[in-house]
């Protein structure tokens, strides 16, 4: 009869990547995530086969938890041009006031890239952001590519903070969409 898991898979995945956030991906062996769950290496070994698998499982559970905010948030905000907003600010507010954690996660976004399976789950995810902030735009003339721009000017944004790093990320980005509707409404 098989052992009762004393750690769920969401609870193990969930370690894995606070993990992964904290000290990077090249950090999540299977000692380290050994050493943070309390299950012996073997036991890592039996659920994943591999580090890369490991790494894989952590990093499709943290696209799960992106797809499920970005959805929740995407009901939430009213589908006008300051909703967009609303809905990018929300999805900004977990990097804080700490532009060295978001500097640290542009790592587990590298790891997106290498690996084909997580790039597909991120171009979904643009795919799926894009339509919520092009709804946000319905009546205007070409609300997919004003959504596209849009995007682009959000990431640019989170780049520009995590140079300057003035006050809250969220804030930052708020400002700088606002600049970005000024400038499609002139």
């Amino acid at each position: 009869m098989p052992r009762r898991r004393t750690l769920s898979d969401e609870q193990l995945l969930a370690m894995v990547l606070a993990l992964i956030h904290a000290e990077g991906p090249d950090a999540a062996t299977f000692a380290a995530v050994a050493k943070v769950s309390g299950l012996s290496g073997s036991t890592l070994v039996q659920r994943f086969t591999t580090k890369a698998a490991m790494l894989r499982a952590a990093l499709l559970y943290a696209w799960d938890r992106l797809d499920a905010e970005t959805a929740r948030l995407a009901g939430s905000v009213a589908i006008t041009p300051d909703g967009a907003v609303a809905l990018l600010v929300g999805l900004s507010q977990d990097y804080g006031d700490n532009a060295a954690a978001y500097g640290e996660g542009l790592r587990v976004l590298r790891e997106d890239f290498r690996d084909p399976v997580l790039r597909a789950r991120g171009a979904a995810w643009g795919t799926a952001l894009t339509a919520a902030i092009a709804r946000c735009f319905a009546s205007a003339g070409a609300p997919e590519t004003i959504a596209r721009l849009m995007l682009s000017q959000w990431q640019g944004s989170l780049t520009w903070w995590g140079f300057g790093a003035e006050g809250p990320v969220d804030k930052y980005v708020e400002v700088e969409l606002r600049r970005f509707l000024a400038a499609v409404k002139s």
